[in-house]
């Protein structure tokens, strides 16, 4: 390059001169002033390292020297790269690619150097600051809507170095964007039809900016390599080989080429030739003690050949030899018949197509009965509610419906000192339970139920213990969820509700006990006759002064039981809007199984202490839910729970500072509800098709 300084009067030319390396005495190489800023230099030997220096000539004289040049070696130059193309162009970094040199000079090409240029007035500087081995490079740091050109300069294993190659041209640093095209040889339009056992391959040319992302696709799922599967996708190119085919690898196989632009997919169908996969969905019905209907679906791979017909064939769990029902059903539906009753069968079904007969689907065993056998003994007997003149009795269904529905229950009773069971029921029983009435008071009965179906009537469960029936006094159980409400500086309020147990007679009143917390010494604060109210304010205490509380619910037997509330109380005053503590576990929801107990504890704070609601977003509580409330928690608890207990079950607490909501979500892994909508269709003389909708409540799981 020209000198920077050109002291003051136009340079009028260059020397130049050239020494060995390993020499100290330099020699002109220039016979007359060299004009231009490059010269070629001559008669160098072969092999040997030459450097060189350049001095500027201005009217005054020759200046000083250049910096001496790095070491050449005098050898054949190779040829300059083919010219660099853009692959990849952002508004940061634009990647080139270009060709190996025609000529490597005689020796192995070690590297390139990429050069750039800003457009339209700027110098030719690097752009690679280490050794680029490959023949694609990707410069960074670039301008945004700056425009500039490449191009590339190669060195071989000799050291030398070639001419730049030619310029890119005027390239702008900007994000392109372009839709992905994929170009496919137009066979691939039609069905490509392989043998079973044969390799075929798929190919496409893939373009897009920026390099678009290419996927193989067989339905939703996305083709992976495997052994059988070589996916060999490049940049610019896609190909997938697939080997040793078989039946599944028949349908649409899909190319799916996708950047920022958007997706594009292109289908190829593939019809593998080959026997038929087993059938679907085998389904028995209509079983008797010496027939049943089979019914089953298509095989969802037939082969590439249209299925002609089904070959069927059943044998006994006890034997190993199949027999063959039917060779040439052309259905999807046959009956069976000439069974045994009492032997147990197993059926498999095979596809025919022109390739051979495909692989077989077997139904589970099944048992040649009657379908209808009267019910099992109900279970789980139990006497509540008892009255001088009248019980309850409740139980569970039986194990075994016998293959039909309960159409309902016959209750029968016997006195100690009888001996004859009489029904205690005019009409069929279609509840779990019964109020019996008209008993003889101090008299002792037991009791058993039976199941009715369409078959008849079953055996009796087992007998109860004998129950006296009279009125039971006893004093009453202690009051429930005592809590309290609300504090001041002066006054606690305390709540609480009714006693889950009244002793058998009516609950007269609730009498409350104070004590300071570092004493036993109870004071009742309210009328000896007791409070006929659920809530109380107990006033007159001292601020700070810890207090400890309790209830007891009073009836005419007596007073009962006390409730203490948990922990100690102060009277101060406080407003704290309500803050709930649920943890993560809690929060992801409560999975349990049907029979299970469900345990919904939540600590809360606020004050004055927030009014608690539970509410159900599916409805009204079941009758097995209870609710517990302390001063600064709340249970939701529901034991023997079931599907219809599942949902979401939402905590409410309000006060005078504010109100605070929160959800637990329940799922009860419980047998489905029945089924809805059943319908008859397509009545014919030996058969009948059924349709229906699933149930409303799936039981927590799946409908298989």
């Amino acid at each position: 390059y020209q000198p920077i300084n050109d002291g003051g009067s136009r340079i009028l030319g260059y020397h130049l001169e050239r020494k060995e390396r390993n020499s100290i005495l330099w020699t002109k190489v220039n016979k007359t002033i060299i004009q231009d800023t490059h010269y070629k230099a001559t008669n160098l030997e072969e092999n040997i390292e030459y450097e060189f220096r350049v001095s500027a000539e201005n009217i005054v004289g020759v200046g000083k020297a250049s910096k001496v040049s790095e070491c050449y070696v005098a050898r054949d130059a190779c040829d300059p790269p083919g010219c660099p193309e853009a692959i990849v162009v952002t508004r940061s970094a634009i990647t080139l690619q270009w060709t190996k040199p025609e000529y490597d000079g005689g020796s192995k090409i070690t590297g390139y150097v990429v050069e750039k240029r800003d457009l339209p007035d700027g110098r030719w500087m690097k752009a690679s600051f280490t050794n680029i081995t490959e023949t694609q490079f990707t410069v960074t740091g670039l301008t945004e809507d700056q425009r500039y050109e490449f191009r590339v300069i190669a060195r071989n294993a000799a050291g030398a170095v070639s001419k730049p190659s030619d310029s890119t041209g005027p390239i702008t640093a900007k994000d392109e964007v372009e839709l992905p095209r994929i170009s496919m040889d137009p066979k691939y339009k039609d069905t490509i039809v392989v043998n079973a056992g044969e390799t075929f391959k798929l190919e496409a040319d893939v373009h897009g900016k920026p390099i678009p992302t290419i996927m193989w696709l067989k339905g939703d799922k996305v083709l992976e390599d495997t052994a059988r599967y070589e996916i060999r996708n490049t940049d610019f190119k896609a190909l997938i080989t697939v080997k040793d085919a078989i039946r599944v690898d028949g349908g649409q196989i899909i190319l799916q080429a996708t950047n920022v632009a958007g997706t594009k997919s292109v289908p190829v169908m593939v019809k593998v030739l080959d026997r038929p996969g087993p059938p679907e969905s085998i389904q028995i019905s209509g079983v008797t003690s010496e027939k049943c209907s089979l019914a089953w679906a298509p095989p969802i791979h037939d082969g590439g050949s249209d299925i002609s017909h089904y070959i069927i064939e059943k044998r006994e769990t006890s034997r190993l030899a199949w027999t063959v029902v039917a060779s040439d059903a052309v259905a999807t539906m046959l009956k069976v018949t000439k069974l045994l009753e009492g032997n147990e069968y197993i059926f498999r079904i095979m596809a025919v197509n022109k390739y051979g007969v495909g692989e077989p689907l077997e139904s589970a065993p099944v048992l040649m009965k009657n379908p209808f056998v009267v019910p099992g003994p109900p279970t789980y007997l139990e006497v509540t509610n008892v009255t001088k003149d009248s019980m309850t009795v409740s139980w569970h269904r039986p194990d075994s419906d016998g293959g039909s529905e309960i159409i309902g229950y016959i209750l029968e009773k016997r006195d100690r000192t009888g001996i004859r069971w009489v029904k205690c029921n005019k009409r069929r029983i279609t509840d779990l339970r019964l109020r019996v009435t008209g008993l003889a008071e101090d008299h002792e009965y037991e009791f058993r139920v039976s199941a009715e179906n369409i078959a008849g009537i079953g055996e009796p469960s087992q007998i109860t213990p004998y129950w006296k029936a009279c009125d039971p006094m006893f004093k009453p159980g202690p009051p429930t969820n005592a809590h309290v409400v609300d504090t001041t500086k002066n006054s606690i309020t305390a709540a609480w509700g009714k006693p889950i147990y009244d002793g058998g007679c009516e609950i007269l009143g609730y009498i409350v006990e104070i004590c300071k917390a570092d004493e036993e010494e109870w004071a009742m604060v309210t009328p000896q006759t007791g409070l006929r109210v659920n809530r109380f304010e107990i006033k007159k205490l001292i601020e700070h002064q810890e207090y400890k509380l309790r209830v007891c619910a009073l009836n005419k037997i007596g007073v009962g039981e006390p409730a203490a509330i948990p922990g100690t109380i102060k009277p101060e005053d406080k407003l704290e809007a309500p803050e709930l503590d649920i943890d993560s576990e809690l929060r992801k929801g409560i999975v349990v199984r049907a029979g299970s107990s469900i345990r919904i504890n939540i600590p809360f704070k606020g004050r004055p202490t927030p009014e608690i609601t539970w509410s159900r977003e599916e409805g009204e509580f079941t009758d097995k839910v209870q609710i517990e409330k302390g001063i600064n928690y709340t249970q939701l608890s529901i034991d023997y729970c079931d599907r219809n207990d599942a949902g979401k079950y939402i905590l409410k607490l309000e006060n005078s500072s504010g109100s605070k909501s929160a959800f637990v979500t329940v799922k009860v892994l419980d047998t489905p509800g029945p089924p809805q909508n059943l319908v008859v269709k397509e009545i014919r003389k030996d058969c009948a098709v059924l349709t229906w909708e699933p149930p409303a409540n799936d039981g927590g799981a799946k409908i298989k």
